[in-house]
């Protein structure tokens, strides 16, 4: 009887041959995986933010206006340099009870309370406001907010979502300001924004009737990182806004990012998703902006009484 031959083995050149084969099918399937990842990421940032438009919407059904910050300049004068003695509570705590974090609302005692009275509960890093993209916002509290960067450090829940205060600028990059309020000629939109959101629109809350360009034509809010900015928590007044006056994701001209104690340029609005960002309007839909976006369409969305003949992107 004929003995059974032996199985051949791969010889080296065959297996480095192998090797070669499935490590281009690997290269090829990783940017697909990764676009499908990042597609799934973009998904729910954009829910998030349906999620802070609807609170935002119940808030105003409930109240009458806007939720507020509250940052006034005087009685009391607020101390740039430790802000947390105060009540200075942004826009993004009042809406708290809507978006099921009512237990946190009462923990915080928003609107009574100063900041410092509710640690630690303002380092509270909630899912709603982080976008999944962003994991450095992710990782925990930042202890480098500006105005509140104390020894010991002052910690705060990270925002990866901010109000946009619409697009009348003073400061920064010369491409950039000065730039004049549609509602009353102010280039100052820390402090008389002509969007729906400012730092101190405790005096002037903003109401859905005020919007005269149209809900669906009127930026609510959008996309920032805190990496790239100093002035981005959920639970301080004076950072929960940013400008559309700077176009999305801007750089310095050599390509290089904006220091982010660097607020007259950090004010911009930012992503990790790419080529753009997303904003929510104020009928609460969600929208992808490139960043190529026609700069005097871009800023219109962000103005509440601009008058501007517009189509949406």
């Amino acid at each position: 009887m004929r003995s059974l031959s032996r199985l051949r083995a791969f010889t080296l050149v065959e297996l480095l041959v192998v090797i070669a084969i499935i490590g281009v099918l690997v290269a090829l399937l990783l940017p697909a995986v990764q676009s499908a990842r990042e597609a799934s990421r973009r998904m729910q940032c954009a829910n998030n933010l349906k999620q802070i438009g609807l609170g935002v919407h119940n808030y105003h059904d409930t109240h009458g206006t806007f939720p507020i910050n509250y940052l006034p300049t005087s009685n009391p004068a607020p101390n740039w340099n430790d802000n947390s003695n105060f009540p200075h509570w942004s826009w993004m705590s009042r809406i708290l009870p809507y978006i099921e974090q009512q237990n946190l609302y009462q923990q915080l005692n928003v609107g009574v309370n100063t900041l410092r009275q509710s640690q630690p509960y303002v380092a509270t890093q909630i899912k709603t406001f982080l976008c999944p993209s962003d994991d450095y916002a992710r990782r925990g509290p930042r202890t480098d907010g500006h105005n509140l960067t104390l020894n010991p450090p002052f910690p705060l829940g990270q925002t990866n979502y901010r109000g946009v205060s619409g697009a009348n600028w003073a400061w920064g990059d010369a491409r950039w300001n000065p730039i004049r309020s549609t509602i009353d000629g102010s280039t100052d939109g820390l402090l008389a924004g002509d969007g729906i959101f400012y730092r101190i629109d405790y005096l002037k809350p903003r109401r859905f009737s005020m919007i005269t360009d149209g809900t669906s034509n009127t930026f609510m809010c959008g996309e920032g990182l805190p990496q790239l900015n100093t002035h981005c928590s959920w639970p301080y007044a004076n950072h929960t806004q940013g400008t559309c006056a700077i176009w999305p994701n801007a750089k310095q001209p050599n390509g290089q990012p904006y220091a982010a104690t660097d607020w007259p340029n950090a004010y911009a609005f930012h992503s990790r998703h790419p080529n753009g960002l997303q904003f929510c309007f104020a009928d609460g839909s969600v929208t992808f902006i490139a960043n190529n976006i026609d700069i005097p369409t871009y800023r219109a969305l962000a103005t509440i009484q601009g008058g501007e003949t517009i189509q949406r992107p």
